[in-house]
């Protein structure tokens, strides 16, 4: 599953920490000015949970205190996304979604030689199969 862009802010603070974290300190480390308040918060890692992509310990000390930890890392929800964008918008058609989104924006010559860069590995891991 994907999270949902709420969802995805709560995750940022797990992928930038990359250790185990408790609401309170979710909600501490999340950016200020967002418009969520501390139960929104705790309602998003649950539902976190419930998708797989955190997990959580309770506390040795304090059996009210859970520890959450990222289950999935962002590249995994990336490739998750993107796939399901493509499925979206494009009946499942990667290279249509990938021209659409190349031919919407204006790219400079490092981002294009990135990309190229991109493209040749792509075509080496398809040889290798």
């Amino acid at each position: 599953m994907t999270p949902s862009e709420s969802e995805w802010i709560v995750m940022e603070v797990f992928w930038e920490s990359n250790m185990s974290l408790t609401s309170s300190e979710v909600i501490y480390k999340l950016p200020r000015g967002l418009d969520m308040t501390p139960k929104m918060v705790r309602v998003l890692i649950s539902r976190l949970c419930q998708k797989g992509i955190l997990g959580y310990t309770r506390d040795e000390k304090d059996s009210r205190l859970y520890h959450y930890v990222a289950l999935k890392s962002k590249e995994e929800c990336l490739r998750h996304k993107s796939k399901k964008f493509a499925n979206s918008y494009f009946s499942g058609n990667q290279t249509s979604a990938l021209a659409s989104l190349i031919q919407s924006i204006a790219l400079t010559d490092e981002q294009i030689n990135e990309l190229e860069e991109i493209l040749e590995k792509s075509r080496e891991k398809g040889r290798k199969r």
